[in-house]
C-alpha cells in the first residue's frame, strides 16, 4: 500500500512507478551532511535514525524535508567542530546534500537551509600521569 506522502520518481513509461518515502530522503540527506569535514554531528543520532526507520517511530535525523509544494526544500540542523569556518562548512553541506540526493534519486532540491545548532569544542587531552594516579610523592626524590 502506497503512502500519500511518498515522492514519485520519474520512471520510464511501461515499467511502473517508483516511489520513495520522505524518511528515506531525509536519511540520505543526513548521511551526506554528516560526512562533510567540520560537521561534528547532526541533531539526533544516525544510528537512532536507522533503527527508527524500520520501527516507524518518530525520527530525529537533523533534517526536515518540505515536500508539500511542487518543489523540494530541506532544513539541515548540524553541530560543527570548533575552529571551522561556519560559512564554508555550511556551503559544503548545501553542495554535498544536493549532489548526493540528485545522484541517488534523481531529485533536485531547490533550497537547502543549514541551521548551525551549536559548536562542539575540541576534546581536551587528559594530563594524567598513569605512573602516579593519586599524585603521591615518591620517597627518595
Amino acid at each position: 500500500m502506497a503512502d500519500d506522502n511518498n515522492i514519485v520518481l520519474n520512471s520510464e513509461p511501461g515499467l511502473g512507478r517508483v516511489e520513495i518515502a520522505p524518511q528515506v530522503i531525509e536519511l540520505i540527506i543526513s548521511i551526506a551532511a554528516s560526512k562533510v569535514d567540520g560537521v561534528y554531528s547532526m541533531r539526533g543520532s544516525l544510528t537512532k535514525s536507522i533503527s527508527n526507520l524500520f520501527r516507524k517511530t518518530n525520527r530525529s535525523t537533523g533534517v526536515k524535508l518540505d515536500n508539500n509544494s511542487e518543489v523540494l526544500k530541506v532544513d539541515v540542523y548540524a553541530y560543527l567542530n570548533y575552529g571551522v569556518s561556519v560559512p564554508k562548512v555550511a556551503e559544503e553541506i548545501q553542495e554535498k546534500v544536493r549532489q548526493q540526493l540528485l545522484f541517488m534519486t534523481g531529485l533536485d532540491l531547490v533550497e537547502v537551509d543549514v541551521h548551525v545548532e551549536g559548536i562542539v569544542p575540541e576534546k581536551q587531552e587528559q594530563s594524567v600521569d598513569l605512573n602516579n594516579l593519586f599524585d603521591e610523592e615518591v620517597e627518595g626524590e
